[in-house]
């Protein structure tokens, strides 16, 4: 936006439990989980998250054997700290879909 030469210039700060946060984590924690088995692993990994759920979906070349992509998601989200269903989203109980 300008305003007779002048700028305004905006930006999104989130803390660790926003889902894009989260999601973030997430596809960084899958990246990571292939890359530790193949260095030549190609990891296209998106995420989603809602109420209950969360969504893998991408692209993964690799020699190596697939990992656990729900362990890894429930694992990062227990590390972030949802940790009981009454958050109306926990590790426990959220749904894990993954198509990669």
């Amino acid at each position: 936006m300008s305003i007779k030469g002048r700028h305004l210039f905006t930006s999104e700060s989130v803390t660790e439990g926003h889902p894009d946060k989260i999601c973030d984590q997430i596809s960084d924690a899958v990246l990571d989980a292939f890359l530790a088995n193949d260095p030549n692993a190609r990891v296209a990994c998106e995420v989603a998250v809602a109420t209950g759920l969360v969504l893998v979906i991408g692209e993964i070349s690799t020699k190596s054997e697939y990992v656990d992509i729900p362990a890894i998601v429930r694992n990062t989200i227990k590390e972030i700290g949802y940790t009981r269903a009454k958050y109306g989203f926990d590790y426990n109980t959220c749904a894990v879909l993954s198509s990669l």
